[in-house]
């Protein structure tokens, strides 16, 4: 992985570089100096990204490279920046997430403390994904509740569906617009009496609970227009 280019006088200073490395997730450690110092190339392929995504971290001040003459290099500190980086991007870490990440790690004195800040940021991301399956499956199961509901109804042959009146059908179509109580009541030209009395007939006629729900199945059973 490491270029010829570095093997020579110029690999002592960038040895000594090493020295002064700060504290990082212990997992992002293991072969950082045997890689570092690494071209732009090299830094690339190690990590399976683009020179782009590179350059875009370095944006970010996520990483830095450094001028080897003509080259583009990263130090061991910057390669175990980078591995700290991939590792939060692969697990759905945000980049504003990561950003405040490495800003703390930057800012701690001890081993202990690094591995302690990463593992608070595992758990932080592990509670978003738990939270996010939680809310999938209730919206899954929504889906299917409708679904089913949509097949047997949609199912429900023309000879089949209730009949219902005119004064019915308006009273229908006033509950899809929103309308109840005392202003259908008035649209449909009957007393508050009269009301209650319709909307139980078309609550047994449909099998609805509520005057909601039967308006809702007046529309999937094809009784009223979509």
């Amino acid at each position: 992985m490491q270029s010829d280019f570095f093997h020579g006088k110029n690999s002592d200073t960038w040895d000594s570089r090493q020295e002064a490395m700060v504290f990082l997730p212990r997992f992002a450690r293991a072969d950082a100096a045997r890689h570092a110092p690494l071209p732009i190339a090299d830094m690339a392929d190690l990590f399976g990204v683009t020179h782009r995504t590179l350059h875009f971290y370095e944006e970010k001040r996520l990483i830095r490279a450094e001028r080897l003459g003509t080259m583009r290099v990263y130090d061991a500190e910057n390669i175990r920046r980078m591995a700290v980086i991939c590792a939060c991007r692969e697990i759905g870490i945000s980049l504003a997430a990561i950003q405040d990440l490495m800003e703390e790690l930057s800012d701690v004195r001890t081993q202990d403390e690094a591995d302690s800040l990463f593992q608070r940021a595992l758990e932080a991301r592990k509670r978003e994904i738990t939270a996010d399956l939680s809310s999938i499956n209730r919206q899954i199961q929504q889906i299917r509740t409708l679904i089913e509901r949509t097949d047997v109804l949609a199912g429900v042959p023309v000879e089949d569906r209730p009949s219902i009146s005119d004064l019915e059908r308006r009273c229908l179509i006033l509950m899809t617009e929103g309308f109840g109580g005392r202003d259908l009541a008035e649209r449909l030209g009957i007393d508050m009496e009269a009301l209650a009395r319709l909307e139980d007939d078309l609550m047994e006629k449909l099998g609805a609970s509520n005057r909601f729900q039967a308006a809702a199945k007046a529309v999937m059973i094809g009784i009223l227009p979509h």
